[in-house]
């Protein structure tokens, strides 16, 4: 669920340049539809919280949910050791599947909110984004899970991502303009946008030129701990 290949400082920039265009958003909308595949075929199996900890939630997609990558090398992995050296009374649960939407995440998330999460983190919307799928159904879902989670009394991380101009600019900024709408209607703590700073830097990104490497995932996660920190009140 990537967008790899444009500055958000500048704006879209041309995902890759004009001649392979076609090329990687066939590779997009195919690697789209195999993940929602797995997504249907499968829950992830979601590690109960350390005894007596608080619980940050992770709801998110393929980039939360290490596709591609070494087991224990994605970055909410990365954020649970950063919460255990930082602030220890918390213990942080990922529950990303691979192919997820806002429609899935909603769907999944009663069951999750079981666990009292203090902080749920919603990274979902890339996929919804990739397909070309209702903007006002994906502000739908984030706003139910948004409620959602305030109703057992969470505390809510939105993180942003973008879809790339090639989707049309209208679709683009309605797109990304729903997690702004979001944050600033429920007064949430918001990531602007999950691959701020490296998105246009193919290097960084496996060779499907969707899903970042390992090596980019630190940045990932300096991108959320700066919203995350002031969450995890003591």
């Amino acid at each position: 669920m990537n967008l790899a290949g444009w500055s958000p400082a500048h704006g879209f920039r041309s995902i890759v340049r004009a001649g392979a265009l076609a090329g990687v958003l066939a590779r997009l909308l195919v690697r789209a539809l195999l993940l929602t595949a797995m997504a249907m075929s499968a829950l992830p199996a979601v590690a109960a919280p350390a005894a007596g900890a608080r619980t940050v939630l992770v709801l998110g997609d393929s980039l939360s949910a290490e596709y591609g990558l070494a087991r224990d090398s994605g970055w909410v992995k990365l954020l649970s050791a950063r919460v255990d050296q930082m602030a220890p009374e918390y213990s942080v649960v990922n529950a990303s599947i691979s192919g997820d939407t806002t429609s899935g995440g909603r769907t999944r998330l009663a069951a999750l909110l079981r666990l009292q999460p203090a902080v749920v983190v919603i990274e979902l919307g890339a996929n919804d984004g990739l397909r070309g799928l209702s903007v006002d159904a994906m502000r739908d879902n984030l706003q139910a899970m948004i409620e959602a989670c305030r109703r057992q009394g969470a505390r809510v991380l939105l993180v942003g991502i973008r879809v790339p101009p090639n989707y049309g600019d209208a679709y683009a900024e309605a797109f990304h303009a729903v997690y702004t709408t979001l944050a600033q209607r429920n007064h949430l703590a918001l990531v602007p946008f999950l691959l701020d700073g490296f998105a246009d830097r193919l290097e960084l990104f496996q060779p499907d030129h969707i899903h970042p490497l390992a090596v980019a995932q630190g940045r990932m996660l300096d991108n959320v701990w700066p919203h995350l920190k002031p969450l995890l009140r003591p």
